[in-house]
C-alpha cells in the first residue's frame, strides 16, 4: 500500500483503539518509518480530531526520549501519521519476556521516560495514557515515549470525547482523573508510578476484573508497599514509588526532578554505584594489574606461587 505517493507500508506492527501502525518506507527520502493509520469509526465523531491533535502535540515535542513525528496528512479518506521507527520493543514486551525487572533497571527506564514527559510538560502537553505499551526501547537502550493519541494541552478546554467518557487505561489512571477531573502533568507522574510498580513487582498497584473497580481502588485505597512483595525494594526505590503514587497531585514529584535525579530517593539509589571498593577488593585489583605487567613465565612455575586473593564477604 502506498500513501500520498510516498510512504509504502510493508508490515503491520500493531494496532490500538484509534489505528494501526505499520512499518514503512519513505520512498522520497529512502528511510524506514512507522506509519499510523486512523481506523474509520462512525461511532466516534471525534476520532479524526484527536488524531490531528496527536500529530500536533507530538510534533511540538522534540526530545531523544519522545518518538519523533515526521509528517501528517490525509490520502483520500485515510488520515496517517508518519513517525520515527523504533526497532526494538515496548516495555510491555520486556515485562512479558522477563517478568519483574531488577530495581536499578526499572528506575533507569522510569527516569528516561520522565525525561520525555518533562519535554512534553514544558509545552504544557499532558500525555494522559502512560503505560508500558507506550514506552518503547530502541536498539541502543534509549526509552522513548510514544502514542500521544489522547494527549491534550493543559489549558485546552475543547472536548473531543463523548459525554462522560474517561480516556486512558484504568490500571495507570490517576485518582483525580478517575473522579472526572482534568488531567495535569502530575497525572502523568502517577501513571509513571504505576508503571514503576509494575516493573518492580510484576503487576500494577491495583487489580480487578472490572475496570470500574480498578478506578475505585485508585481513588480509595493505598497500594500494597512493594517491599511486602519483594523485600529488596525496601528503602529509596519504594519511597520514590510511593511519592509518585500519592493521592494528592501536589505531593508527587515533577517529571524534570525524576529525570534529572534531583530527588533524594534517586540519589540514594545511585549511591551504591559510587561507593569505593572494599580494601581487600582493591588489593586484588592491584595484584591483577601487577601480574599483567610482569613478563610471562612458564605456566607451571607461575601456578606454584600465584594464588588469587579471596573476595571480602
Amino acid at each position: 500500500m502506498l500513501l500520498a505517493g510516498r510512504y509504502r507500508l510493508t508490515e503491520l506492527l500493531g494496532h490500538g483503539g484509534m489505528g494501526e501502525v505499520f512499518r514503512g518506507c519513505d520512498e522520497l527520502l529512502g528511510r524506514p518509518v512507522a506509519v499510523k493509520v486512523l481506523l474509520p469509526d462512525r461511532r466516534d465523531p471525534f476520532a479524526a480530531a484527536r488524531f490531528r491533535r496527536e500529530a500536533r502535540a507530538a510534533a511540538m515535542v522534540k526530545d531523544q526520549h519522545v518518538v519523533a513525528v515526521y509528517d501528517f496528512g490525509r490520502d483520500g479518506g485515510c488520515y496517517y501519521l508518519v513517525m520515527e521507527l523504533v526497532e526494538r520493543r515496548s516495555v510491555a514486551h520486556e515485562l512479558a519476556l522477563h517478568g519483574p525487572l531488577e530495581p536499578e533497571r526499572a528506575v533507569d527506564i522510569i527516569r528516561q521516560a520522565a525525561a520525555g514527559l518533562a519535554a512534553a510538560h514544558r509545552h504544557d502537553i499532558v500525555h494522559r495514557d502512560i503505560k508500558p505499551g507506550n514506552l518503547l526501547i530502541d536498539v541502543d537502550g534509549t526509552v522513548k515515549v510514544a502514542d500521544f493519541g489522547i494527549a491534550r494541552l493543559a489549558n485546552d478546554t475543547t472536548d473531543t470525547t463523548t459525554s462522560g467518557q474517561i480516556l486512558g487505561t484504568s490500571h495507570y489512571l490517576a485518582p483525580e482523573r478517575a473522579l472526572g477531573k482534568p488531567a495535569t502533568a502530575a497525572s502523568d507522574i502517577y501513571a509513571l508510578g504505576c508503571v514503576l510498580y509494575h516493573l518492580t513487582t510484576g503487576h500494577p498497584p491495583f487489580l480487578a476484573d472490572d475496570p470500574a473497580e480498578v478506578l475505585h481502588q485508585q481513588v480509595e485505597r493505598e497500594p500494597i508497599p512493594p517491599s511486602e512483595l519483594r523485600p529488596e525494594l525496601a528503602g529509596p526505590i519504594e519511597d520514590l514509588l510511593l511519592r509518585m503514587l500519592a493521592k494528592d497531585p501536589a505531593d508527587r514529584p515533577t517529571a524534570a526532578a525524576i529525570a534529572e535525579g534531583r530527588l533524594p530517593e534517586l540519589r540514594a539509589v545511585e549511591e551504591p554505584a559510587r561507593r569505593p571498593l572494599p580494601i581487600r577488593r582493591l588489593w586484588r585489583h592491584a595484584v591483577l594489574a601487577l601480574s599483567a605487567a610482569v613478563p610471562d613465565r612458564p605456566r607451571a612455575a607461575q601456578d606454584e606461587d600465584t594464588q588469587p586473593l579471596s573476595e571480602a564477604p
